[in-house]
């Protein structure tokens, strides 16, 4: 078992699992109790062992520093090499915030008349067509703001359906070497198209960095090339590569609440957190889905922990085996909301209610699973469209929460 070292934080699983409970392949470690502690031992499941029950949702993000692999050599683990960027992207945006561009001439794009406008209007169609409620709480939200994320969405949505759309079985690595050619050039003010010529208008009112976009580029490339993840290390990085990024890049977007006593990076990490959380409801509720492809995008060493193959997948069958493994990684997905949630509340307002409606609705998912007694092979857990429109006021009521920050100061 892989062991890293790191920061005193968020909640991992319980005890019980992080040091043997189900898995016979652990041996059982004891910690003493201690007023402070500044550092612990995690395993790269995102679980910490002896953790207090009392400190859930009064810590920060887990981020690994050093892992273990095999072999016995240190190696910087993917949580590091994450927040190595969400660290860069904090930076800039503090930057901005101190000194503000002035007097700077945006690009001018050479498009039509109105050109721009009916690019950021066919975006909101877009985004309206395929995420009806994140659209939905968009219209809350400022014009400029509202459009730079349609643009965006846009662009991750196009960028996905590179490999899962129609036309996936003709994407070539040379392809997605094209397609990052091109994410380059619009960030230079030079769009191929109206949509890549409304997130190219969007990166010149805003402080993006292009550095996540091309982190999603490379989770493409990943999905051509790698089927199987031999742990959560290496799942963490997929789903940062594929979901996370979309957090970074919103954020400057979206922006942070002026009354917010959160530091840029934890806002940052929030917003990382509930990307991997999305990103592994897909993967938890998808596994028939994937699977009919060939793909499993479960930790292969927890599979064996838990007495499981690819076979037990193939084969398509729920038992308590399953079961007791999809509480471990529903209870996982869980704690990466909850490391999300409290990062929500310190966006600027008029942002909150969209994010909030994807956190609630995603996180619902997850719900339906263990409805579905776990039958994620035969059975999609979906959201119904009742329960999605009474969600709606209660992230709206969420939005409307003072930030975090100000309530643990108030206290």
């Amino acid at each position: 078992m892989a062991i890293i070292l790191v920061r005193a934080a968020s909640p991992g699983l319980s005890d019980a699992a992080a040091t043997g409970g189900h898995h016979g392949h652990q041996q059982q470690v004891s910690y003493k109790r201690r007023p402070v502690r500044r550092w612990m031992l995690c395993s790269l499941r995102y679980a910490c062992l002896g953790l207090d029950p009392a400190e859930v949702g009064r810590t920060s993000a887990v981020y690994s520093s050093l892992a273990v692999n095999p072999a016995g050599e240190a190696v910087v683990s993917s949580e590091q090499k994450v927040y190595d960027v969400v660290l860069k992207q904090a930076a800039l945006l503090k930057r901005q915030l101190r000194t503000p561009l002035v007097g700077v001439r945006r690009q001018d794009l050479d498009m039509p008349r109105n050109g721009l406008r009916e690019a950021y209007n066919r975006c909101g169609e877009i985004c309206e067509e395929y995420a009806k409620t994140f659209y939905l709480g968009t219209m809350l939200m400022t014009e400029e703001r509202r459009r730079a994320i349609w643009a965006i969405y846009v662009w991750c949505r196009r960028t996905d359906e590179l490999v899962d759309g129609p036309n996936a079985n003709y994407i070539t690595p040379t392809a997605l070497d094209r397609w990052e050619k091109r994410l380059e050039d619009l960030f230079e003010g030079r769009p191929y198209d109206m949509l890549d010529a409304a997130l190219s208008d969007t990166i010149s009112r805003f402080p993006i960095d292009i550095q996540p976009f091309r982190d999603m580029i490379e989770g493409m490339r990943s999905d051509l090339r790698k089927a199987r993840y031999q742990n959560f290390d290496e799942l963490y990085m997929y789903c940062y590569y594929v979901a996370g990024t979309v957090g970074l890049m919103s954020v400057p977007v979206m922006g942070i609440a002026p009354e917010s006593k959160a530091t840029t990076e934890s806002v940052y990490s929030a917003a990382l957190a509930l990307g991997i959380a999305n990103q592994l409801t897909n993967i938890l509720r998808d596994v028939g889905e994937d699977a009919r492809r060939g793909r499993v995008y479960l930790p292969q060493d927890e599979l064996a922990q838990a007495g499981l193959s690819d076979e037990d997948i193939f084969n398509g069958v729920v038992t308590n085996r399953w079961r007791n493994f999809m509480k471990q990684q529903i209870k996982r997905a869980r704690m990466f909301f909850e490391e999300a949630e409290r990062g929500v509340t310190e966006l600027s307002q008029a942002s909150r209610w969209p994010v909030w409606a994807s956190l609630l609705l995603y996180r619902q998912i997850l719900d339906e699973i263990e409805a579905n007694d776990y039958n994620n092979f035969t059975k999609r857990a979906y959201v119904s469209k009742g329960k999605k429109l009474l969600a709606l006021p209660v992230a709206y009521g969420k939005s409307l929460l003072l930030p975090c920050s100000l309530r643990n100061s108030q206290t």
